[in-house]
């Protein structure tokens, strides 16, 4: 009923969180104190509430009980399900303060934010490069060590990013997906189509 009142009688001493239920208080106080009583039995980690070492379990158990109705997905946790049903509905519920931008998940948000306040937090320990998000530095980071995951099954070529790969692939298969609006060219790449595309328009970007 305190749900519906508003009432929190039970106040947190060291912030000023409050709760409708003593247990929901006792669990925010280990967020104080680092408790965390609840320890799987299968590996190391532990946990300060009981429903994390449920959730927690099923990545042993291979259990996925949160199914998608429109397609084959399934989810540990309920909140994963429901961030995967915007990829259906197109909900884009998470807007950007600074500009048109919406997302589907909170945390493409958050890097997106990062355009606007320049934030870098990933930063190479090689260099002095830095970057907005973790992709980018893993990219990078092959530079240094030489890396190339990416490898063509046709040839011996090998890349540093999977774009890279798709677009090499399509020097053997053939595929060239950005066509011309305004005759039958078509290109590998987009930026091929760029240039073309100022044979039509008269545009020249360096004169």
């Amino acid at each position: 009923l305190r749900i519906h009142t508003g009432e929190y009688p039970f106040q947190c001493h060291l912030c000023a969180a409050a709760f409708t239920e003593n247990s929901k208080l006792v669990a925010h106080l280990r967020t104080h104190t680092g408790e965390r009583p609840y320890s799987c039995a299968h590996c190391n980690a532990s946990f300060s509430v009981s429903g994390a070492l449920k959730t927690h379990m099923r990545t042993h158990t291979g259990e996925r009980p949160f199914s998608c109705d429109h397609c084959d997905a399934s989810f540990l946790q309920k909140t994963h399900l429901i961030t995967h049903m915007r990829t259906h509905t197109g909900e884009r519920p998470l807007s950007c303060d600074h500009c048109n931008a919406s997302f589907a998940q909170k945390a493409h948000l958050i890097s997106h934010m990062r355009i606007h306040t320049g934030e870098r937090p990933f930063s190479c320990d090689q260099c002095n490069k830095s970057f907005s998000q973790k992709p980018h530095l893993i990219n990078h980071m092959r530079t240094h060590t030489g890396e190339r995951p990416f490898s063509c099954d046709h040839c011996d070529a090998s890349f540093l990013q999977k774009t890279h790969l798709i677009t090499h692939m399509r020097t053997h298969t053939g595929e060239r997906p950005f066509s011309c609006d305004h005759c039958d060219a078509s290109f590998l790449q987009k930026p091929h189509l760029i240039t073309h595309m100022r044979t039509h328009t008269g545009e020249h970007p360096l004169s």
